[in-house]
């Protein structure tokens, strides 16, 4: 009984802080670094791909209501995670925020989905940039071995682009964050100055008559759209993930986050509307509708250097995609849930390295050879029950810890967190059943991991 008692086990700041001091990483980022790191992971396949697909299958030109709704959704619990994370400035993200609030075991759920909502996400972002490649090379005639950008189960031996990118952007975080942030920063202006050069194109030959009917699939197909573009905001909360990296992390954390959903938020809604104006919504169900648009249109080049911003914002979106599980597994490492050995820091790079190797050697191998294009509900799912939990664990601490310091208070929060609890709710409601049966089963095996290991060993040195 007192160990089943334990499951429900907070933390408190001081604690989880002490932690973080005990294997500290380097702080270096700034919060523009942070701004930077969101819209790299944000403005990606959401805007180049899921556009498109979700506009011809769901939502049509109301597609754009969908992205306002998405949006609206993630700014509200943008504003819940920025108090959260200028009150606890520790790596870890919505996994760190639930144990403080909600105790050890919902800690753990919040981890668990996390890390399938980073590694399905990490593994298709790979899959979707070696697509992409090897579409610039077909347009330059050049046509890459099918046996090596193919999986075997799709008739090929192995997706070779996929995890090769896999391993660089791998390397790339192991050398250090620094680097990978100055990385991320100059392909997030590329893939800006891309999508810039579409709006730029595009807008001249908009037809509003291609926004007629503007719900040809109702407000079911609207809604159902905005949950299917929900991935296209995942990105906002692995700036969290950054916590123990920032220079001032309760000034810039909040910046980051709610600066990063902000831009994207308006970015989405003008490709958007710019993409349904120029070609009929039923002609986008392509994987680039972007660059698609602008070849109807008659722009081949700029069809082509959008297509280079393309890889460019897949590129960044895998770079804090994988930076945002490696953290996770490090945070729930060092609290004992998985094995403590995990989260060592290299002496030179300042980076937890072993994880860091680990994830990568996943992500490669998943993206290799798997067909991982049907996960994209799974990811959503587990993001919308981490924002969820993360809003209810900010109603918590300031039910219970109402005087602890908040450098950034989210206005009205008993107010914005329940409307965003709500709309997550609505969000995960339509998503198909298939979703909820995996997202079930993920559930079930990572309950029988925490009682068999994780419960234990948190125990454990929690008794130490």
């Amino acid at each position: 009984m007192r160990a089943l008692s334990g499951i429900f086990r907070t933390r408190s700041i001081a604690e989880v802080e002490k932690s973080a001091k005990a294997r500290k990483m380097k702080r270096t980022l700034t919060a523009l670094d942070l701004v930077l790191l969101g819209i790299g992971c944000i403005v990606g396949t959401g805007i180049f791909v899921l556009t498109g697909v979700a506009a011809a299958r769901y939502a049509g030109p109301g597609i754009i209501f969908s992205f306002v709704i998405a949006g609206f959704a993630c700014v509200l619990t943008a504003l819940v995670y920025a108090e959260l994370a200028s009150m606890i400035p520790v790596t870890g993200s919505t996994y760190t925020y639930a144990y403080v609030a909600l105790g050890e075991i919902v800690a753990w759920l919040v981890g668990w989905s996390m890390l399938m909502e980073y590694l399905i996400a990490a593994s298709m972002v790979s899959v979707g940039w070696s697509a992409y490649l090897t579409g610039l090379f077909l347009a330059g005639g050049i046509a890459l071995p099918h046996a090596f950008t193919t999986p075997l189960t799709e008739g090929g031996i192995i997706n070779m682009p996929a995890v090769l990118i896999a391993i660089f952007i791998g390397w790339l975080l192991f050398r250090g964050v620094k680097e990978s942030s100055r990385f991320n920063n100059f392909m997030v202006l590329v893939k800006i100055g891309a999508i810039l050069i579409f709006l730029a194109l595009a807008v001249p030959k908009v037809s509003p008559d291609h926004w007629h009917p503007l719900l040809p699939f109702g407000i079911t197909g609207m809604l159902t759209g905005a949950a299917i573009v929900f991935t296209a905001f995942i990105g906002f909360d692995a700036v969290c993930t950054a916590a123990e990296e920032a220079r001032n992390p309760r000034k810039d954390l909040p910046i980051g986050i709610v600066g990063s959903i902000l831009i994207c938020t308006l970015l989405y809604v003008a490709v958007a509307a710019v993409l349904t104006g120029v070609v009929p919504y039923d002609q986008l169900n392509n994987p680039e509708p972007v660059t698609y648009a602008l070849r109807v249109i008659g722009y081949n080049m700029g069809s082509a250097l959008v297509g280079i911003g393309a890889i460019s914002g897949i590129t960044t979106v895998l770079i804090v995609l994988y930076y945002g599980l490696t953290r996770i597994i490090f945070a729930m490492s060092r609290d004992c849930l998985f094995p403590s050995g995990l989260c060592q820091i290299h002496q030179s790079y300042g980076t937890p390295y072993i994880v860091t190797i680990i994830a990568g050697t996943i992500i490669a191998v998943i993206a290799g050879i798997a067909p991982v294009n049907v996960l994209a509900e799974l990811v959503n799912i587990g993001t919308l029950f981490a924002f969820i939990t993360t809003s209810a664990g900010a109603i918590a601490l300031r039910v219970r810890m109402p005087n602890a310091s908040r450098p950034f208070r989210c206005p009205g929060l008993f107010i914005t967190a329940p409307i965003s609890i709500i709309l997550c709710l609505i969000l995960m409601a339509m998503l198909p059943i298939t979703a909820w049966v995996r997202f079930v089963a993920w559930i079930v095996v990572g309950l029988g991991v925490y009682f068999v290991y994780g419960h234990k060993k948190a125990m454990t040195a929690a008794e130490k």
